[in-house]
């Protein structure tokens, strides 16, 4: 048997160019057209292009202060050290990354692993909470890719892995270390902060439990640390009219009772606008404009341990050494979909 893992993630345009921007989000727009109900193929091209021109400035703006994003490098990283795991605990694997909205595309992926003779394709969702236009998206995208190219392969699906205990543990070390690094205490006016990426209210409705994943995995990490008093907002992109998530990741800066504050990224393993331009940019303008102090926890995407996690899920998919219990995904009900969220905690 011979393993394509393929670690799947959303993308982001490497440089700051209206050329690279403007399709991605087009991409983005169209994908997700059913937001704003059916459309039909026409209008919903014309309104993904609309969409997409109105946001490229700030977006472009966003790519220029970070020096654009790091994401595609990071995932490549990731894939490298990920295959060398795999290989020192003996599995015969490849690992490709493969993008829903960027080269290299989910079906340049599975391209790859074909031409490489892989026999059994492992899709892996580089996202540590089950959201529907992130997991669940690139899972189906995985599927559709590999129907239409004709390939036959088992194909064996990992969705949400947030309960992973070396994960918890992971995260939490990344605010100690801060709180070590800045001598903040939340015992002395210090708040910790979870930013979750929001999700529109629709895709809740129908089913999805993103909301009650990022509590979970909040409380998890809080528990491991010793902290009981925390607070969770979401980073929003309201671009179209439509219900998301609350409360705000800014509202809850601006409305905080505190000397200082520690953003965690909870949705992220890589670094990205998200982290880079919107939390360390502009929430920590909104923060200091109160004068607090602002401390964000990086996102270790390139900590051997994540990669242990990474490894630990490929093998536990697999039927191998099961380092912890995978079972039916409830977000993505299909056969090959496993998680580690088949039953939410009390």
């Amino acid at each position: 048997m011979k393993v394509a893992v393929m670690l799947l993630n959303f993308g982001e345009p490497e440089h700051p160019d209206e050329e690279e921007v403007v399709p991605f989000l087009e991409r983005i727009f169209l994908m997700n057209g059913e937001l704003e109900g059916r459309l039909g193929h026409d209008k919903a091209v014309a309104r993904a292009h609309e969409l997409a021109v109105a946001r490229a400035p700030g977006l472009i703006e966003e790519y220029r202060e970070i020096g654009g994003s790091p994401l595609h490098r990071q995932a490549e990283e990731q894939a490298v050290a990920l295959d060398a795991e795999l290989t020192r605990r003996g599995l015969d694997a490849r690992c490709y990354v493969g993008m829903q909205f960027t080269e290299p595309f989910i079906h340049d992926a599975v391209a790859r692993a074909r031409a490489d003779g892989c026999d059994t394709v492992i899709g892996l969702p580089v996202y540590p909470l089950c959201g529907t236009s992130t997991t669940v998206m690139s899972l189906g995208m995985l599927a559709d890719a590999m129907q239409q190219a004709g390939w036959e392969a088992p194909r064996l699906e990992i969705s949400g892995w947030h309960r992973h205990p070396a994960y918890t543990a992971l995260r939490a070390d990344g605010i100690r270390r801060i709180l070590e690094q800045s001598g903040e205490s939340f015992d002395n006016g210090c708040r910790l902060v979870f930013s979750a990426h929001g999700i529109p209210l629709k895709y809740l409705r129908e089913g999805n439990r993103y909301d009650a994943y990022v509590e979970e995995s909040c409380r998890a990490i809080a528990d491991a640390v010793g902290v009981d008093d925390y607070v969770v907002g979401f980073q929003n992109h309201t671009n179209r009219p439509i219900e998301w998530t609350s409360p705000d990741i800014d509202e809850v800066i601006e409305n905080i009772d505190a000397e200082s504050v520690v953003v965690f990224p909870v949705s992220f393993m890589h670094e990205q606008s998200e982290t880079l331009a919107e939390l360390d940019h502009e929430l920590r303008e909104v923060a200091e404009r109160r004068g607090l102090r602002f401390h964000r926890v990086p996102v270790p995407h390139d900590d051997a341990r994540f990669i242990g996690v990474l490894a630990d899920l490929v093998q536990s998919r697999l039927g191998l050494e099961r380092t912890i219990t995978l079972g039916p995904c409830t977000c993505r009900p299909d056969a090959a979909t496993h998680c580690t969220n088949h039953v939410l905690r009390n």
